[in-house]
């Protein structure tokens, strides 16, 4: 294993609803980037990829996301991962709050 390996989310597509969906420290998959188990182990990060990864008839394309800790929980490093955690901008729907249109 590298030493190289940065912090990461683990995230994907929801097969049924399209929406972003990111891995938790429950196990279980929230919509909510702040939610997600940041990985600082890449051990650990490998094993649920592969198990995301198992699940094609639930997930589309997980992938391991760069991450930093933030107040309330990870946070994106990447601009392509903040769009994709804030959902689409080109109309309302999905997780943007009113306003921010």
């Amino acid at each position: 294993m590298s030493r190289d390996f940065a912090p990461s989310v683990l995230t994907a597509n929801d097969l049924f609803e399209g929406d972003v969906v990111y891995f938790t420290a429950t196990g279980d998959w929230s919509r909510q980037h702040t939610d997600a188990l940041l990985f600082t182990d890449q051990q650990e990060a490998a094993e649920a990829l592969a198990a995301a990864q198992a699940q094609p008839e639930r997930f589309v394309g997980p992938y391991l996301a760069l991450a930093h800790s933030g107040l309330n929980g990870p946070e994106p490093a990447h601009f392509r991962e903040a769009f994709r955690a804030r959902g689409p901008s080109n109309y309302r729907h999905g997780k943007q709050p009113m306003g921010m249109c």
